[in-house]
């Protein structure tokens, strides 16, 4: 039974922002050796609402928000801009990449439980299983770390704080949506949500240009194209398309690909504990997604 265009449409974003979000932990790590937290958010924030407003303007889209939906945007942009976006930056700073990732993708468990509450999905038995294997796999990966979290308790806590933060603004965003096109709402957020680092950066933090090397700078710019513009709008067209708790599900790989490719930056061998999480996680992708596909056929 073949699957419609709107879910093979949907199964080419979650593979695009897998691969793409999962290569950016160590992307980040790298340029954070160089740029501070504050002035490398506002960059990518600034860009991203550039970039999503100028594409939106090429399209011919509507870009004012329609009235009385200002305060859904701006909730939905506190929790998924800032809050994530400020608690990454601050919590890489104190982790390393293979583990941040990790703490970062306990997200499916909360987005899972709140929208349960607030959304009333129905967790099906094929999902509930799944994500206890994803989660399963999550806990494999932060046991070869738990001595190095337990030795940085404050970057663990500011990551965690970032995966809540993000559960929190994709409900806000699916039980109050938005009437606008995804690329003009994305754009949107970017702008409200990064008002807050765009004014702190320039109080807490200086840089000189001159002293930024080659590939920080590819990074920022890796960020602000494929992880800001790109896979922003792709995650907002996906929660507009379907379930939370699928969607949300369906990213369980981006941790895994996170720790292999900082691994592949390091030079380090991957372990037992890494192939037995790719695994799980692959069993929790085909538990989630496939009950998905067929019912969009």
């Amino acid at each position: 039974m073949s699957a419609s265009p709107q879910a093979r449409s949907s199964l080419i974003l979650v593979v695009l922002i897998t691969l793409i979000w999962g290569f950016n932990w160590a992307t980040m790590k790298v340029v954070l050796s160089e740029i501070p937290p504050l002035t490398f958010r506002a960059l990518c924030m600034g860009a991203g609402a550039i970039g999503l407003f100028a594409i939106a303007k090429a399209n011919g889209l509507a870009l004012r928000v329609p009235r009385g939906q200002w305060p859904r945007l701006m909730a939905s942009a506190l929790f998924n801009i800032t809050g994530w976006n400020l608690l990454i930056a601050f919590g890489l700073k104190y982790v390393a990449a293979s583990r941040g990732v990790i703490l970062a993708y306990t997200m499916p468990m909360w987005t899972v439980l709140l929208s349960m509450i607030f959304l009333h999905e129905r967790l099906t038995g094929r999902r509930a299983v799944g994500l206890v294997f994803g989660m399963v796999a999550m806990l494999i990966l932060v046991s070869v770390e738990f001595a190095q979290l337990k030795a940085a308790p404050l970057g663990a806590l500011l990551i965690v704080g970032a995966a809540l933060s993000w559960s929190i603004g994709t409900i806000i965003l699916k039980r109050y949506p938005v009437d606008l096109p995804t690329t003009a709402m994305t754009g949107w957020t970017m702008v409200l949500g990064g008002i807050p680092i765009w004014i702190a950066a320039p109080f807490f933090e200086r840089i000189s240009i001159s002293t930024i090397t080659f590939w920080p700078a590819l990074g920022v710019v890796y960020n602000m194209t494929l992880a800001v513009i790109f896979c922003y709008w792709a995650w907002n067209k996906l929660i507009s398309q379907g379930s939370v708790s699928v969607t949300s599900l369906s990213t369980l790989m981006i941790p895994v690909l996170g720790v292999f490719s900082s691994m592949w930056f390091l030079g380090e061998q991957p372990r037992w504990q890494e192939f037995s999480a790719l695994a799980l996680v692959i069993v929790s992708l085909l538990l989630v997604l496939m009950p998905l596909r067929l019912s969009k056929s």
